[in-house]
Order: C-alpha cells, then sequence, then structure tokens
C-alpha cells in the first residue's frame, strides 16, 4: 500500500506557513493520522498532495481552478486539479476542458500534463486532497477543506485581481470565501459529460479562458507548450 508524502520542502512564502501551521494543529494531525490509517489497506492518491502549491507559489497565483479531489484509478492522479501524467489518456472531463478551449482559441490541446498551466499562475488545486483507490470522495469527511477553505480565503484576503473558476456545485460553494469585489469569479456547470452541457450556465460555450485573459491583461498559455519539468509521479 502507498501512502502520501506530505513532506512540505517543496514550499515557501504563505503557503510554507499556512500548510506548515495546519500539519501543526490538532485538526491537521487528525487528517494525517486518517490518511496514514487508510494507507494501510489502501493505495492513496496522490503521490504528493501538496504539488499544486509547491509549482504556483501563492504570490504568483494569477488564476484558481478549483477541483474536487484526485484521481482514484492508479496512474492518474499527481497532485494537480484535472491533469493527468505525460501520455496518460485524457480523462472525459479534461477533455471537454480541451474542447472549450478548443471553441475559444482555435487550437486542440492534447497533452492533460497541466505543468504548463500551474508554472504560469495557475492554480490547480482539489478541495480534498487525497483519495483511496477506486473510492472517489472516500476522503471528503477527513477534514482536509479547513484547509484548503484558509488558502482560499487567504488568497481571496492578500491578493487582488485573481480570477477564480469555478465549475459546478461544489466548486461554487466557495463562494462565500472569496470578495468579489476584489476578484472575478467565472462560474460554469462541471465539465464532466453528465453536466458539461447543463445550465443555467453550461460549462461549454463559458468563454472562461479568454476572459480570464482580458481580466489579468495578459495571457496564460492554455493551449501551450509541452511541459519540460520531469513528472514526480511514482509508481502509481
Amino acid at each position: 500500500m502507498r501512502a502520501p508524502d506530505f513532506s512540505t520542502a517543496g514550499l515557501t512564502g504563505r503557503w510554507k506557513t499556512l500548510v506548515e501551521g495546519f500539519l501543526a494543529s490538532p485538526q491537521g494531525e487528525a487528517v494525517v493520522a486518517k490518511v496514514a490509517d487508510a494507507a494501510k489497506t489502501a493505495n492513496v492518491y496522490p503521490p504528493t498532495p501538496f504539488r499544486a502549491l509547491e509549482l504556483t507559489p501563492f504570490e504568483r497565483v494569477r488564476v484558481v481552478v478549483l477541483g474536487q479531489d484526485p484521481y482514484h484509478t492508479p496512474g492518474k492522479a499527481e497532485g494537480l486539479a484535472f491533469s493527468v501524467p505525460e501520455h496518460e489518456a485524457l480523462p472525459p472531463s479534461l477533455k471537454n476542458i480541451f474542447k472549450e478551449l478548443e471553441a475559444e482559441y482555435g487550437v486542440r490541446r492534447t497533452q492533460g500534463r497541466l505543468v504548463d498551466w500551474a508554472q504560469a499562475g495557475v492554480l490547480l488545486m482539489n478541495t480534498i486532497l487525497t483519495v483511496e483507490e477506486g473510492k472517489p470522495l472516500s476522503h471528503r469527511r477527513f477534514g482536509w477543506t479547513a484547509l484548503t477553505d484558509g488558502l482560499i480565503r487567504a488568497l481571496s484576503d492578500e491578493r487582488d485581481g485573481l480570477v477564480f473558476m469555478l465549475w459546478g456545485r461544489p466548486a461554487q460553494e466557495k463562494i462565500p470565501l472569496i470578495d468579489a469585489g476584489k476578484h472575478l469569479i467565472l462560474t460554469a456547470s462541471h465539465p464532466s459529460p453528465l453536466s458539461v452541457t447543463r445550465g443555467p450556465e453550461p460549462f461549454l460555450g463559458c468563454g472562461h479562458f479568454k476572459k480570464a485573459d482580458g481580466h489579468l491583461g495578459t495571457a496564460i498559455p492554455w493551449t501551450g507548450a509541452e511541459p519540460k519539468e520531469p513528472s514526480l509521479f511514482d509508481g502509481f
């Protein structure tokens, strides 16, 4: 069985302070203990739950994309919401994200590893940071949202002019944590095939990527180059 690595060595600045403070708290210690207990009988993904924070430092965040929990199938989860390791088949939701990108920019992206987005300031964070193999949402009651809600709130309070892309009801439940007077909040249905065309704000046709670029006054490389950083995915 595999347990995640909760090392904070790769974190810097505000992220390091916030995460280490949480892990040292009774609530954080309880979360880590629950994950360790689950890992005694099941593989727990991803290998590095804090990877989104490592690749997108607090001061470099420009866009926040919230996922719910990591992929629960072997070989998929690598610590970035919606992203999959290089050469992995695209999951259905990511296919629809790329379909929307193509509609907006006329370029088809095929690389599902979104490290280039993370390095460009797109925080790809799941609100639940771990999951057991084959059991979606298995860690939703472990207490991770105490940490991830705090990270969202810190971005809202301490940064200005960010873009929050909130796809689906679970992500939109985080709206009260975000100051709409300081940040652009974009909402749509989840890109899952079950909801991608569901109103009143269907994901397909939402125009979120161009709206984000317009708000920021600069282009994120959404359709971008192949990421060059070596994968940290380790044997799952």
